[in-house]
């Protein structure tokens, strides 16, 4: 699977330990950035990481920082882009099953690694049950196309 990956500073050492285990895994992970705990703004990295899942470049995203919580709202920017908070394992299963979510977003301030690599795991690994869901999907999307 290729997977696009951001962070912001907050974030920068569980993405490290993320990239690392998934590229040990098989995945092609592209790393958005940023490269280093200086404080940086979060919103221009996690744009690339869903530009990349939208623009069919990677197959999913995941974003990281503090809570998760901005960085989750700047990859929802990006047309396309169903970036879902997801620090437990219940919502990150319904975020794919149910709401094709295509990006991860994590805070790194709430989750420890361990916690964090069951996440990853089970969003990459959960399909969308499409059905009644295809539906819904299907309306948020028509929300996002007015602009």
């Amino acid at each position: 699977m290729r997977i696009a990956i951001a962070s912001d500073h907050a974030g920068y050492e569980l993405k490290s330990h993320l990239v690392a285990l998934l590229s040990s895994q098989g995945h092609d992970v592209v790393d958005h950035g940023t490269d280093s705990t200086e404080s940086v703004d979060y919103p221009e990295y996690c744009a690339a990481a869903a530009r990349a899942v939208t623009a069919s470049q990677a197959d999913l995203g995941i974003v990281l920082g503090g809570s998760g919580q901005g960085e989750q709202l700047a990859a929802n920017k990006v047309r396309g882009a169903r970036a879902a908070l997801c620090n437990d394992l219940y919502t990150a299963r319904m975020a794919r099953a149910h709401n094709d979510a295509n990006v991860l977003s994590m805070g790194a301030r709430v989750v420890g690694e361990g916690l964090a690599e069951e996440i990853v795991a089970l969003f990459l690994e959960t399909g969308f049950d499409g059905g009644r869901h295809q539906r819904r999907v299907d309306q948020v999307m028509a929300i996002e196309a007015e602009g």
